[in-house]
């Protein structure tokens, strides 16, 4: 706090005590002269360099597979109509192919949740690992 200076207006001072501000800022370095030497690693790793000219190329991602449900539980693979059979060794196959193409299911908004269960379930067990849903975005 600052007190008046002994002049006769009884005004407080107008000029800031930076010492208590130098000592800090000295404690303050005195501190982080001693523990940055404290911080560098003691075991020393060989680590490897970044190459990037001999970058392996870039696969480009496979394009999705979509799969339709309608609310009488046919099925349709990219647009075409399939048995419950032929969209099992369809997703048995595309869960093969290299890099795997991600599952969209595109369900009608009146189909059971059985249903879609069911088609989630099999494209699981066939080894896709990307099972995604198709929803239109709500208007306002």
């Amino acid at each position: 706090m600052a007190f008046s200076s002994g002049t006769q207006s009884g005004a407080p001072m107008s000029e800031i005590n930076v010492t208590p501000l130098v000592d800090v800022m000295l404690v303050l370095l005195i501190i982080f002269m001693i523990t940055a030497p404290l911080m560098s690693h003691k075991i020393k790793v060989e680590l490897p360099k970044a190459n990037l000219e001999h970058r392996p190329d870039k696969v480009p991602p496979a394009p999705p597979v979509t799969v339709t449900v309608t609310e009488d539980g046919s099925l349709y693979w990219n647009d075409a109509p399939v048995t419950h059979d032929q969209l099992e060794s369809q997703l048995s196959v595309a869960a093969q192919a290299t890099p795997q193409p991600e599952v969209n299911i595109r369900g009608d908004e009146t189909t059971k949740y059985r249903i879609i269960s069911d088609v989630v379930n099999t494209a699981q067990l066939q080894g896709i690992a990307k099972v995604g849903f198709v929803a239109t975005k709500e208007r306002h």
